[in-house]
């Protein structure tokens, strides 16, 4: 795959490499650039589920699945300093907004939507797209995958196969695949929250600087975002009790 050289195309690629050289595959190979200069990514073989989430793609051993290759990439990624010159990617219009994930732990991939995770014989085996890729904690990327896949939304927002799913255990399976530790459980959700609300102020001031964020804005992310943020202030608590106890 070739796609034009972003600013932060260098310091991802540097990332792939480590991750690569640490003995995780399942994420594009970097190769350098073109004779255009344009970058250059190997190919990653497999499925990309459209949404909404067909419901092949929503049973719980795809949580499962998910939740060992997102632990996978954080034990590879663990110990990898980027260089001193990094470019991390940002959204538009988004550069003052303070991130929720400080004090980082490594570099985590942080955008598990569907169109990011390539299934094989049915479940998550690959990871792509690390534009979005950054300083971060486990539990940050660990939110980030349960907004997209427990899901942490609202019923009226998730796919049709989750509207009566049960959030709580869905999320204490995913907890559970990873090996989440104690500390790591308690700051689930209140990460989660703080998490949830950055997306909608983000989500509003990509939209106010950039015609493709408007549309995406205008097209149901102005009303889906509050209601996620008013669903997780309601249900957090229940799903807080449910990721405290193991299920397996």
């Amino acid at each position: 795959m070739r796609r034009p050289v972003r600013p932060f195309t260098a310091t991802v690629h540097a990332y792939l490499a480590h991750l690569r050289q640490a003995g995780f595959t399942d994420a594009p190979e970097p190769l350098g650039l073109d004779e255009q200069g344009w970058e250059m990514l190997s190919f990653v073989p497999g499925d990309v589920p459209r949404e909404p989430l067909p419901p092949e793609a929503t049973g719980e051993d795809v949580l499962v699945a998910l939740a060992r290759l997102i632990r996978r990439l954080h034990d590879a990624a663990e110990g990898w300093t980027p260089p001193d010159d990094a470019v991390w990617a940002t959204l538009p219009g988004t550069e003052g907004i303070p991130l929720v994930d400080g004090g980082a732990e490594l570099v985590g991939h942080r955008d598990y939507c569907p169109g990011n995770v390539v299934f094989r014989y049915g479940l998550p085996a690959a990871l792509i797209d690390f534009d979005l890729a950054r300083p971060t904690t486990r539990v940050y990327d660990i939110a980030n995958a349960l907004y997209w896949w427990a899901p942490l939304l609202d019923p009226r927002d998730r796919p049709p196969a989750l509207v009566e799913a049960d959030i709580p255990r869905r999320a204490a399976v995913f907890a559970d695949a990873y090996g989440m530790s104690g500390r790591q459980r308690r700051d689930l959700v209140p990460l989660a929250e703080r998490m949830i609300h950055r997306f909608h102020v983000t989500s509003r001031a990509a939209a106010a600087a950039d015609p493709l964020f408007r549309r995406l804005w205008n097209g149901g992310v102005k009303e889906r975002m509050p209601r996620a943020e008013a669903w997780i202030a309601r249900e957090g608590g229940a799903v807080q009790a449910r990721v405290g106890v193991s299920e397996r």
